[in-house]
């Protein structure tokens, strides 16, 4: 069966996440709905990354077996008709080889999270960024998010439901930048790594946070990491903030 590879957007609001499930609205749901109208039969569908309930993507990655091959400019489109009106596109697709593989042929994930500083609630915004009642230090989150960065034992930013067989991960990279805003303060963390665990990215927000707060010393993180205890991490921060901006694979699928 032709193998097409799709780079996908989605709002995650109205979603309980990627994974398909029998009862609840999912983006895998949908998604294999609007092919399977293509071509008559359940297609085999996989991603890079199983997000979350409420988690956004700009640069999901997924992978489609289709019946017959089809013009990667057509098949986007055909599908981007049929998921209409739920808040998925197809933004780029291609044909590859059979043994490519959306997840085990990635080499790295790229997570974003939106935080944002200000006394009013956020309504444009809403559902797309944490918004935090009080100030935020990004220099004193800076400094915290330093002792993540490497190879470490990540037990305690980790849900308890994480199925992982190892909490071993390598994050490669944890910037926090800052955005002045005339309400306000943004502050994005940009988080890279080959893979990540279960609510790992949100536990990294929520401590942050804490530490951005005062509430926290940046080496309570350092602390935090080191107990290897679930009960040591700071509040997981809640989905909205947070978007898969990209997968990145040794030839790009979509160049």
């Amino acid at each position: 069966m032709p193998r097409h590879a799709l780079r996908i957007e989605y709002d995650g609001r109205p979603f309980a996440g990627w994974q398909r499930q029998a009862d609840q609205i999912t983006v895998q749901g949908v998604l294999e709905a609007a092919l399977a109208r293509l071509q008559g039969a359940d297609p085999r569908v996989a991603a890079a990354g199983r997000t979350d309930a409420g988690v956004h993507a700009t640069g999901q990655v997924a992978q489609a077996d289709m019946v017959r091959a089809w013009d990667p400019f057509r098949l986007a489109g055909a599908v981007n008709q049929h998921l209409k009106p739920h808040p998925v596109a197809v933004t780029a697709c291609a044909a590859v080889p059979d043994d490519w593989h959306a997840r085990f042929s990635a080499i790295e994930r790229r997570y974003t999270f939106r935080m944002v500083a200000r006394r009013a609630p956020l309504t444009l915004e809403a559902g797309q960024a944490w918004r935090v009642p009080g100030p935020l230090d990004p220099d004193a989150m800076a400094e915290g998010a330093a002792h993540l960065l490497g190879r470490h034992d990540f037990t305690t930013f980790r849900a308890s439901i994480c199925q992982a067989d190892s909490p071993v991960r390598t994050l490669d990279a944890l910037e926090v930048e800052s955005v002045p805003r005339p309400d306000g303060l943004e502050v994005r963390l940009h988080l890279r790594a080959r893979s990540f665990l279960h609510n790992q990215v949100r536990s990294i927000a929520g401590t942050l946070e804490r530490v951005g707060a005062g509430a926290w010393p940046p080496a309570r993180v350092a602390a935090a990491l080191s107990a290897r205890d679930r009960a040591a991490c700071g509040p997981v921060a809640p989905p909205d903030g947070l978007t898969l901006t990209g997968v990145t694979y040794p030839t790009d699928p979509f160049a």
